[in-house]
């Protein structure tokens, strides 16, 4: 186990003083693998990945590789992608079906649901005896599913996915569960890597519309949307977690105007009828990070799922996805892809814009000048109400205005929480 960092005062949320060194400390990033990812509920696949038995995708919890597999009983496990024997990855495809795997180094071959079930010469290499059922892959303590996103956690002492995700599970259901059906994942997965530490990633996502009109202010110049107004929320509902946008969503250009957009006017009109006038506000949901680092965005246009894979303190593995309602025409699923393409995928132009910033942040804070300073998240502070204050609707948490960083001073807040406990229980 690495070296315990001390915290300090690193974190200061009522001046909303955030020290440059959380974002560049080898020492800090080595806590945070133990403390954070080694700990925390993470986002590791989608259900409608895995349809049938046998169907399995490969992913990271932190940086320790994972099999996320329906193992031939139905049933969803999340395996270390790691031999028993040597270490060597068993599986190093993105995705496919298989009825167990087999070390390419040893051969030693596991099941579905990652038994060791086989071991080359064992009657003479191992004469004196193997246990077999000691040398299974190392399972995920606990597995969660939510509207068919799947989390897991590697520690047995964790809480309850819907402790876990406290209030943001009330708007969670808002963006995965508005249609009969539900949502897919569609086209696959996106990767690449960039010069940029995590949190970078996950603090723009949870709450920072006040980069929007600067970073992406091209997209007013080719139409892809409206001038930007005042109205808008950013709602910080506990854990830190958090989501934020425009009421009514994204004001449209008139040349990012699709189909879809008048097909989520639609659906949320019929949300209305069911669940009340204040889903015309926040559907679609914005922007969004569910702690520590799978975040979304859910717009008029279309929706994506990320997950920032940590891959040390200056850089990371950015893994997307394209998300639409199952029971949209096919038609309408290929139109959401094109604008998640045009946009956030890899080549999008605000992903290319969004990324040249969290680099050029993280490059300035590796410096011995450069950690010697904080990061400023002081917007709104004092300003915001609750939820049931601003809406006049008994929902979670706490909102501040579309130029507010209460959610990143929540998110902060929760990373030195869990960087300074020893245990759940100490955090608790």
């Amino acid at each position: 186990m690495a070296m315990t960092v001390d915290i300090g005062d690193l974190v200061n949320v009522e001046t909303g003083k955030i020290s440059r060194r959380i974002f560049a400390d080898e020492g800090i990033y080595q806590q945070e693998l133990e403390r954070i990812f080694a700990r925390c509920w993470l986002y590791v696949g989608h259900e409608t990945q895995l349809k049938e038995n046998g169907d399995y995708i490969t992913t990271y919890m932190g940086e320790d590789p994972v099999i996320v597999i329906r193992d031939r009983n139905g049933v969803i496990q999340v395996l270390h992608n790691s031999c028993t024997h040597r270490g060597m990855k068993i599986c190093r495809s993105d995705e496919g079906n298989a009825r167990s795997f087999s070390c390419s180094y040893h051969g030693w071959t596991f099941s579905s649901s990652g038994d060791l079930v086989g071991v080359p010469r064992e009657d003479v290499a191992y004469s004196n005896g193997i246990d077999k059922s000691m040398l299974g892959l190392r399972r995920a303590a606990h597995i969660g599913i939510l509207h068919g996103m799947i989390f897991a956690t590697w520690d047995p002492q964790a809480p309850s996915l819907d402790e876990y995700l406290g209030g943001m599970k009330v708007y969670l259901d808002l963006m995965a569960n508005r249609m009969v059906g539900g949502i897919e994942i569609i086209g696959g997965v996106h990767k690449w890597i960039i010069n940029s530490n995590w949190k970078l990633a996950a603090d723009n996502f949870v709450g920072d519309m006040y980069h929007v009109p600067v970073t992406h202010g091209s997209s007013l110049g080719i139409g892809i949307r409206k001038p930007w107004g005042d109205d808008g929320y950013q709602i910080s509902p506990g854990n830190g977690h958090g989501f934020g946008g425009e009421f009514g969503g994204l004001a449209e250009g008139e040349k990012a105007a699709t189909p879809y957009t008048a097909f989520v006017k639609e659906v949320r009109k019929n949300l209305e009828k069911e669940r009340g006038e204040f889903v015309t506000k926040i559907v679609p949901i914005g922007h969004g990070t569910v702690f520590p680092n799978f975040s979304f965005l859910d717009t008029m246009r279309f929706r994506t799922f990320r997950v920032w894979q940590p891959r040390g303190p200056n850089a990371m593995e950015i893994q997307a996805w394209c998300v639409v309602d199952k029971a949209l025409p096919e038609e309408l699923k290929a139109a959401v892809r094109a604008q998640y393409i045009f946009t956030f995928g890899p080549s999008g132009v605000f992903e290319q814009e969004d990324g040249e910033n969290w680099s050029q942040c993280t490059s300035s804070a590796r410096g011995t000048v450069g950690r010697d300073g904080h990061f400023d998240y002081s917007m709104g502070l004092g300003r915001d109400r609750t939820v049931k204050e601003a809406l006049g609707v008994d929902l979670p948490g706490r909102i501040g205005g579309m130029w507010s960083e209460i959610n990143q001073r929540a998110m902060y807040q929760r990373w030195a929480d869990l960087m300074g406990a020893e245990s759940w229980r100490d955090l608790a």
